[in-house]
């Protein structure tokens, strides 16, 4: 009989909670109205990736535990968006290619971002411009705006306790901060 088949590992319901406030944080309407992010599937897709990436590598900085609940909430997110295309009507055949194409997205990204935050400002703006708004220079603003709530919300989560993140707390600044 396979007893733990079924069974929540102990920090399940903490994993989830993170993976959703990182989830709602990623929807909050003022990224796509005030920033000027497209409210596309791309676009979407992106804040999910900046947020995801923030969480995670808040993580990576604790404990043991608190590292792999980070790997955890990426697993889930990487569920989450297999399910997504799913949903979207790609065909079981494709899904493996375009859940290679967002690991690499969030990999690559991560990278830019991860270098960017401990560069000038300006690197960030530039991976910004770059990755969510396809390059567009009328969208500058927009992207000077978002390295800013992203410089804010990693100092945010650099000051949040390990023993918070365990139990599925974790606070994103208000992206309506300087509007």
């Amino acid at each position: 009989m396979k007893t733990g088949l079924f069974r929540r590992t102990p920090n399940s319901d903490s994993i989830s909670a993170l993976y959703g406030a990182i989830v709602a944080q990623a929807r909050s309407p003022m990224f796509y109205r005030s920033y000027g992010v497209a409210d596309t599937v791309n676009g979407r897709l992106e804040m999910m990736l900046i947020h995801t990436f923030l969480a995670y590598r808040r993580m990576r900085r604790g404990n043991d535990v608190l590292q792999q609940m980070g790997q955890a909430v990426f697993d889930l997110f990487c569920d989450d968006m297999d399910g997504n295309l799913r949903e979207m009507g790609v065909g079981d055949l494709a899904v493996p290619k375009q859940m290679r194409k967002i690991g690499e997205a969030f990999y690559g990204r991560g990278r830019a971002y991860e270098e960017a935050l401990v560069a000038a400002d300006q690197a960030l703006i530039d991976a910004l411009l770059r990755n969510v708004f396809g390059g567009d220079e009328q969208q500058r603003s927009g992207a000077q705006r978002l390295a800013a709530y992203m410089k804010a919300a990693d100092a945010e989560l650099e000051r949040q306790e390990n023993g918070d993140l365990l139990h599925g707390r974790i606070n994103f600044p208000n992206p309506e901060m300087d509007a």
